[in-house]
């Protein structure tokens, strides 16, 4: 038995040794397109502010100071940085914003798809999947066109005496939530499917043989059975939007920035790179906040279920 046992362990051994040599090259690629230049943005982070944009070898602490702290160029008296406080709160609530009515358009529509005939769901989801047929460019181009002053909307609004003038709806923070729930819609609605899919409705019939109201079927059953699928599409939409650069490039304007734009200004024409790492690092710990949320949550609801 010692001797069957032994050649065991080396057999394990060697099992254990060989999926380690399959996965080196994959880990090493992780590690050099991914952590490789995190870490680039932490150490330009902590460096001086080259003069015509790039970094100088000296180790320094200013870029940080800069993402929330900023000094009076008269008095030199320290204050909070505005600009940037304005911006992370645009960010973080049109990316909440466009969360929420996802999350109101998404779910009845992934309901909707559960509750087809199985030969005509697929359909369904085939429709909500074309625009990832389009490149995000060209669809955000598409709202543009639509919404600006000469565009469709306001033809059509003008044309019917709804309005004098036409409405100011692009560059402004209408015109980036309104972008940004129509690319991120699809991922709310993919996770609410998948997760509705499983869904028992007998367990919903049960609900209304005894006289629970549409309401009430809907809050104390539907809702959390698929609420890890709510949690993940939220997750999905919040993340990608609270960094999203095309929409508030094209739709918002110079003027209604997100992160992403202030980040890319940093290294173009701010020629701050120090500046731009440290807001990068901040976008990032944002979002690994917003992960810890979802993963402390879906393991609640994980625990709950069991």
């Amino acid at each position: 038995m010692t001797a069957a046992r032994e050649v065991s362990e080396a057999a394990e051994r060697r099992d254990v040794r060989n999926r380690w040599y399959l996965t080196a090259p994959a880990l090493i690629i992780i590690m050099l397109a991914a952590i490789g230049p995190l870490f680039i943005m932490v150490v330009y982070s902590f460096l001086g502010k080259g003069d015509y944009g790039g970094v100088t070898a000296a180790f320094s602490t200013d870029a940080w100071f800069g993402v929330l702290l900023e000094r009076d160029i008269f008095d030199d008296t320290l204050g909070f940085a505005d600009a940037h406080m304005i911006i992370f709160w645009r960010s973080v609530r049109l990316a909440g914003v466009t969360t929420i009515l996802t999350l109101l358009l998404g779910f009845p529509t992934a309901y909707f798809i559960t509750t087809r005939p199985e030969k005509q769901r697929d359909i369904w989801l085939f429709l909500v999947t074309i625009p990832f047929w389009t490149n995000l460019l060209i669809r955000t181009f598409a709202i543009q066109e639509l919404i600006r002053r000469d565009g469709i909307i306001n033809n059509v609004l003008t044309g019917l005496g709804i309005v004098d003038e036409p409405l100011q709806m692009l560059n402004t923070d209408f015109a980036i939530g309104l972008g940004m729930v129509y690319v991120y819609l699809p991922l709310m609605v993919l996770p609410i499917y998948a997760s509705m899919e499983k869904l028992d409705f007998r367990m919903v019939e049960a609900g209304y043989d005894l006289y629970a109201g549409r309401l009430a079927v809907l809050r104390r059953i539907i809702i959390p059975l698929v609420k890890p699928g709510i949690i993940a599409g939220s997750i999905l939409v919040f993340i990608p939007a609270l960094g999203a650069y095309v929409a508030p490039a094209l739709l918002g304007g110079g003027r209604n920035m997100m992160i992403s734009n202030l980040i890319s200004l940093q290294f173009g024409q701010g020629r701050n790179w120090p500046l731009g790492a440290a807001l990068s690092i901040t976008l990032m710990a944002i979002v690994m906040v917003a992960l810890l949320v979802y993963v402390r949550n879906a393991s609640r609801s994980s625990a709950r279920a069991h």
